[in-house]
């Protein structure tokens, strides 16, 4: 009889609520082997730190692939040593919504800052006529769809194409940021139906261009004084240029004027309002791009206006460490066997009042490898498919209850 290798318990009696792991803890990109990125700063997510209430992201803002060249940006990118906080208990603005505002608007899980659509940059800077930053600014992308501010700041505006596979058709997108507002951000795949059934689609904007030759109106109706007008509509200006150009267009696509919906996903079985990124048919960016152009929630304080970014937790939090195989409840631990296995591992679960939902296999750059639904693998997952290395494992429960793991292929 194989011998079941027990994880261990990390016990956190302070924290009752702090001891569920749920998809804002783990779903970031941590440097757990002091990897060096662009000019030798160290790449990704640096430290998670969590309590009941928030999570807490430390990071350079550089990412873990290459970047860079930057054509016509005379801007490089540095170490801005942030320390982002997200929280774990998300609300919808039930009054009015906070715009997305220039700078960052929310984190990619390397650590990398997301910024809205527009370079922040106006017609006759009369603050009406915004310019789209993938058009007036797109021939400075680097080969990621990134470049630095003049601060430092390497950001994306757009979809962030290294991060993730955003060429896979066929499997759920993963969770690859969250918004200030402490909701995930999904890439461009997800299941057509919001219940977390049907294909895997492409998530499409409900945004479309306006149908105008001249710039004197906003697309909510407001008419301009004239010297509020921006420029004709020509070919130095085509419609686009100007996000002030895009009007929203319920039901045209599978996303509200946020660029998310409610829906079940496989971080979140019991379901979680979610942006998407946006993209065409070819892959290419589709305004909005991330979110917006305001947010769905509550935007907390200390991420967002000069100078943010840098939140030091006056609470009492706890370190994350996903490489120590946590599996975090008080009723007992997650055991995975055989580890180190050759083929195939198997899953034991405690006695929980819940109910397993998906099990996810992630790489050492935090990349999702495969997924099942518990109920069709009853427990057993084969890794003949995957190359030698650590793994880890995550088996999502009903109530969002993260079980984790470290898996050693051989």
């Amino acid at each position: 009889m194989i011998a079941r290798l027990t994880l261990a318990i990390l016990l956190l009696p302070i924290f009752a609520q702090a001891q569920i792991l749920t998809p804002e803890v783990t779903s970031w990109k941590l440097n757990l082997t002091n990897e060096l990125g662009y000019k030798s700063i160290p790449s990704n997510v640096q430290r998670v730190q969590y309590s009941e209430d928030n999570v807490y992201i430390s990071c350079t803002c550089i990412p873990g692939y290459d970047i860079g060249p930057w054509t016509g940006n005379p801007n490089d990118a540095a170490n801005q040593d942030f320390t982002f906080k997200i929280t774990r208990t998300p609300k919808e603005n039930t009054g009015t919504k906070t715009a997305t505002p220039n700078g960052h608007i929310g984190v990619w899980s390397n650590g990398v800052s997301i910024f809205n659509a527009s370079d922040a940059r106006s017609y006759n800077n009369q603050n009406v006529w915004f310019q789209n930053a993938l058009i007036s600014e797109g021939h400075t992308f680097d080969n990621c769809l990134g470049h630095p501010a003049p601060n430092g700041e390497y950001h994306h505006h757009v979809n962030p194409t290294c991060l993730y596979d955003d060429a896979n058709t066929v499997m759920h997108s993963p969770i690859i940021g969250y918004a200030f507002d402490g909701f995930p951000i999904y890439g461009a795949y997800a299941n057509e139906n919001t219940d977390g059934t049907g294909n895997i689609v492409r998530m499409r904007t409900s945004y479309r261009l306006r149908s105008i030759t001249s710039r004197t109106t906003l697309a909510n109706g407001t008419q301009l004084n004239a010297n509020q007008y921006g420029p004709e509509v020509s070919a130095q200006s085509p419609l686009g240029t100007y996000i002030q150009d895009f009007e929203f267009a319920e039901g045209s696509g599978n996303l509200d004027m946020y660029n998310g919906r409610f829906s079940i996903t496989p971080e979140y079985p019991a379901g979680t309002y979610a942006y998407f990124v946006t993209i065409d048919a070819e892959g290419e960016p589709e305004y909005p791009f991330t979110i917006g152009p305001t947010y769905y929630g509550v935007v907390q304080a200390g991420n967002t206006g000069p100078q943010s970014g840098h939140n030091t937790p006056s609470e009492t939090v706890v370190t994350y460490d996903p490489a120590g195989g946590v599996a975090q409840t008080s009723a007992g631990a997650m055991s995975i066997y055989p580890n180190p296995t050759t083929d195939v591992i198997c899953i034991g679960l405690p006695t929980i009042d819940d109910m397993p939902e998906f099990i996810i296999l992630r790489n050492s750059l935090g990349i999702i490898v495969h997924q099942v639904d518990y109920a069709t693998s009853n427990g057993e997952i084969s890794l003949e498919h995957l190359t030698s290395g650590v793994y880890y494992l995550e088996c999502i429960c009903q109530s969002g209850l993260i079980f984790s793991g470290k898996i050693v292929k051989q």
